[in-house]
């Protein structure tokens, strides 16, 4: 079974995918799978032609880890959402230029990753999990027992619409 873990930069993907490989899991990163698919970059941010990429995935058991996961045939995918306020922190540390910044931000609060998932995945093949005050190994937890059948899924919970007027 390959279970996808998604989100915006920022939501905790990376650290995620960290325990469950260091828990003896087969985890594969995206970025390590586009480099032939990349059709422009530009100030470190990448094109990829998403299409060909992921018809070219070669299925696996594992996670697969990584900002375009949701656009695979995963068998279940989770979604890694944080509140944008804090979010906004996470990428400004980061050093994300403002623009960017800007953009992730307002691509959270409007659920674009869960809209995009919606479009590829049966709503119960999907779990979404707030990360925003959640540790990478609490989060790591609840994706093993969704992938092991033990969590139902679960979406649509949360809206983070009233940040886009810079609200709660």
């Amino acid at each position: 079974m390959m279970v996808g873990i998604a989100g915006t930069p920022g939501t905790g993907k990376t650290s995620v995918g960290d325990v469950l490989a260091g828990r003896g899991h087969r985890v594969v990163r995206v970025a390590e799978t586009i480099g032939p698919f990349v059709i422009a970059e530009e100030d470190g941010v990448r094109e990829v032609d998403q299409e060909a990429w992921a018809a070219a995935f070669s299925p696996f058991d594992g996670y697969v880890e990584g900002g375009l996961s949701h656009f695979l045939a995963c068998d279940r995918l989770v979604i890694l959402r944080c509140r944008p306020d804090v979010l906004r922190r996470r990428l400004e540390a980061r050093e994300y230029p403002p623009a960017k910044v800007d953009e992730n931000v307002e691509a959270e609060a409007l659920d674009v990753v869960l809209c995009e998932a919606f479009e590829l995945h049966p709503p119960e093949h999907l779990l979404e999990i707030e990360t925003t005050a959640r540790s990478a190994e609490e989060t790591a937890d609840l994706v093993e027992a969704f992938a092991a059948g033990r969590l139902a899924p679960s979406h649509g919970t949360l809206d983070f619409s009233g940040y886009l007027e810079g609200g709660p």
